[in-house]
């Protein structure tokens, strides 16, 4: 069974309604980046940071995958899907995908403000000021802030790198250290990249543009893999 490593982003959620900043001069939701995605943002206003990520998370579990997500748990059929993911959603777990690396955490889930690698499930939609870890520390979302190291980075390396085939699906590859994963791909492997607007990929052998949304775009993905059978 063929390898089949899929990198996703922005795009596929955004067909779910979950609104991102790509594209949006850095505003989230009406927010900086800057004032609620990193760890300084935390220490000047925890609360303000709290309650921007759980507004998000009640969205999250308000939205429901969509066509993009079920194609893509619905390959596993017939290959060895890993998902790699920027997002911060569980949607691809929730259309029925097995194998997903969160590169930047994941909002159902909270962690230590002190030690990262302590998480626990989020009960609920919130978390609360005064709702602390085993080790008596405030709970912050589980999510990788900008300034912060993505720790799945190294296992999402060592996946691409085993790639039969590669697809990418609504990122505009800007965002590093995830950006560089295509880097780790093997040169022979045929690349997939799934977007309205196509990244810069001309330096990389065995590319097919699908210049299509997300759900249009694993449509026809699945279509070219099954005639290629």
């Amino acid at each position: 069974m063929k390898k089949l490593v899929v990198l996703t982003g922005a795009g596929i959620s955004a067909e779910s309604g979950l609104k991102t900043f790509r594209d949006s001069d850095g505003l989230w939701e009406g927010y900086n980046v800057y004032d609620v995605a990193t760890p300084e943002a935390w220490e000047r206003n925890p609360g303000l940071v709290q309650e921007f990520y759980n507004e998000r998370r009640r969205q999250v579990m308000a939205a429901k995958p969509n066509r993009g997500h079920e194609i893509l748990a619905e390959l596993e059929k017939d290959f060895d899907v890993e998902i790699i993911t920027q997002n911060i959603d569980d949607l691809h777990e929730r259309a029925g995908s097995t194998k997903v690396t969160h590169l930047h955490g994941i909002i159902t889930k909270s962690q230590s403000d002190r030690k990262s690698s302590l998480t626990y499930p989020v009960n609920g939609t919130e978390i609360k000021m005064g709702d602390l870890c085993e080790l008596g520390s405030q709970l912050r979302p589980h999510v990788v802030w900008f300034g912060e190291s993505v720790p799945m980075i190294e296992v999402a390396v060592k996946i691409c790198s085993t790639a039969d085939i590669f697809v990418l699906i609504g990122t505009s590859l800007a965002v590093y250290p995830a950006a560089g994963l295509i880097d780790f791909i093997p040169s022979t492997t045929p690349k997939y990249i799934i977007d309205p607007k196509m990244p810069d990929v001309k330096r990389y052998r065995n590319v097919i543009s699908i210049e299509k949304n997300a759900v249009a775009g694993v449509a026809e993905l699945q279509e070219i893999l099954f005639n290629e059978k």
